[in-house]
């Protein structure tokens, strides 16, 4: 790999690294230094900033300096980043792993939406995206980015289960017996209209977006734009 290349593993490893450790090993004495709100500001400010080292490495590199794989990637693709999208809008439902004062009811209560799917819907959207972005095998800058998001997301999200077994006990811990960390993606058809219609509109709205952002048409454009 080239220095650039180089570059943008560096970017991401800084990028996962510090998520990891300042979600969960290094959040208490930062807080304890720092207090809730000066814990926010550096975990927001050390966010952005290495998430912005990750956005301009990647621009540094190679844009397209693998063969691809063609148009049967491209639908596993069409079709992979589609269920993502449903599980990213069906996530802001009900979900007792965001900070609301009503996560315990919510963990207690039974299922419903994407939460029949997986208990992670927000994490696995983002491993789904990052996956169909590997398949489609088009950069080494790209497989490199996907894999450090779909880690950040997938074993973020069983870390989250450790950290949310700590804070919520047995609500948390009835949640799991009720729900799966490993998606169920035969389900995804029952989760009701909202998520269905909202992560449909998501895709459309961002596959759309993709030839304006990236210069590469994307999801059913590819075929009909």
């Amino acid at each position: 790999m080239n220095n650039a290349l180089w570059l943008l593993v560096a970017a991401n490893i800084a990028f996962v690294g510090t998520h990891f450790a300042m979600s969960h090993a290094l959040r208490a004495p930062m807080v304890g230094a720092l207090g809730e709100k000066g814990f926010s500001l550096a975990y927001t400010a050390v966010s952005f900033a290495t998430l912005a080292w990750v956005y301009f490495a990647f621009i540094a590199a190679p844009p397209a300096d693998l063969p691809g794989s063609g148009a049967a990637g491209w639908t596993a693709a069409t079709i992979i980043t589609w269920l993502a999208m449903i599980l990213l809008a069906g996530s802001f439902i009900g979900n007792p792993a965001l900070p609301t004062p009503m996560a315990e009811a919510q963990a207690r209560a039974e299922p419903g939406g994407v939460f029949k799917v997986t208990r992670h819907p927000m994490m696995w959207a983002i491993g789904l995206w990052a996956a169909s972005h590997i398949i489609l095998f088009w950069s080494t800058r790209t497989l490199i980015t996907a894999l450090a998001m779909g880690v950040l997301a997938l074993v973020g999200a069983k870390m989250q289960d450790a950290k949310k077994q700590t804070l919520m006990g047995a609500a948390w811990a009835e949640w799991e017996r009720k729900t799966s960390y490993w998606p169920r993606l035969g389900r995804l058809l029952s989760v009701g209209a909202v998520p269905l219609l909202a992560g449909t509109a998501l895709w459309l709205a961002g596959s759309w977006a993709h030839l304006w952002r990236a210069g590469i048409p994307a999801g059913v454009w590819r075929w009909i734009g």
